[in-house]
């Protein structure tokens, strides 16, 4: 289900919760809502759409994906960037890794580990720093 962008500066800024199998569904709603605003967004963690748990969606080129639990266990390649967020106005810069390795759980909450560069390592940096309340 499409779920309303959460724009709470206070509540986006607190740190979220483990997620559980019992929250697949949240999973299939963050989908929807990226889904819906493809043409101004790219990732999405669930506090953005008003629940405080690890969990996000991101377009990994042209494929949407579901992370649960992300965490970043290996980084390299230090810069500055320029990003936009859906639920704040205007852009900020911030300073992102070129690569990244993350340790996740996928839908069956099978631990996964997986290098990403680029756009989609920016991307999942930016979402991973919303489900630990920090926000660009």
């Amino acid at each position: 289900m499409i779920q309303p962008i959460m724009k709470d500066a206070v509540f986006l800024g607190q740190c979220a919760q483990d997620a559980s199998i019992s929250d697949l569904g949240i999973a299939q709603d963050l989908l929807d809502t990226l889904a819906a605003h493809k043409q101004e967004c790219v990732g999405m963690a669930a506090n953005m759409i008003g629940i405080k748990k690890r969990i996000i969606v991101f377009d990994d080129n042209g494929v949407y994906r579901v992370m649960f639990n992300p965490e970043i266990v290996k980084k390299s390649g230090l810069y500055e960037a320029e990003e936009a967020c859906l639920s704040l106005s205007g852009t900020r810069k911030t300073k992102r890794y070129h690569s990244i390795k993350v340790c996740y759980q996928n839908e069956l909450f099978q631990t996964r580990f997986k290098t990403y560069t680029g756009w989609t390592a920016q991307i999942i940096q930016h979402e991973i720093d919303h489900c630990s309340g920090i926000v660009i």
